[in-house]
């Protein structure tokens, strides 16, 4: 039976999938079609496709080997960024920060410890807590990757008006919620 499709009283023009009928999800046919104010915002989507390919090109060199030798993704460069910082977070905060479940966290740490970029620990207060921080070693490497990759976007952010950089910073969070698995 096909899905009929209704107009969204919030966005004029657009289209949604009408509910899901017993027998399962609506088909992937029917997602929302992209409005031609939509496809303005739209066309810069695949101007970032070349910053996103070429980030392991920029990484330092025994960062690069490591991520290579381990199999390491963005995902685990993720976790390294959080740790930046220097304080030491709880397997618990990192799966919050990153939007994963705390398996997902514990994996990723886990390969980072086996490859040798982060240290864990019991939580002293609490043992059933465990502690991530970056090696210390493996720091500079870190912070110098994420100045490099971070460069374009605080460029554009330093561009913006203050209302604008809200925004901004508003937008792209809402993207990174909506694109979590």
């Amino acid at each position: 039976m096909p899905h009929e499709q209704r107009t969204d009283a919030a966005a004029p023009g657009r289209t949604q999938p009408a509910p899901p009928s017993p027998d399962g999800p609506a088909p992937p046919e029917t997602a929302v079609s992209p409005t031609e104010r939509d496809l303005e915002v739209l066309r810069y989507v695949p101007l970032l496709a070349a910053y996103f390919q070429r980030a392991r090109s920029e990484m330092p060199p025994a960062l690069q080997e490591i991520f290579s030798r381990r199999r390491l993704t963005a995902r685990h460069g993720a976790v390294l960024t959080q740790l930046l910082t220097g304080q030491q977070l709880s397997v618990t905060e990192l799966a919050g920060r990153l939007g994963v479940t705390l398996s997902t966290a514990s994996e990723l740490v886990g390969n980072l410890s086996d490859a040798g970029l982060v240290e864990r620990q019991e939580d002293p207060a609490n043992r059933r807590r465990t502690l991530v921080s970056l090696q210390q070693e493996y720091r500079p490497a870190v912070l110098s990757f994420i100045a490099i990759r971070a460069a374009p976007l605080l460029r554009a952010m330093a561009s913006l008006s203050p209302r604008d950089r809200a925004g901004f910073v508003a937008g792209l969070a809402a993207w990174g919620r909506e694109a979590q698995p």
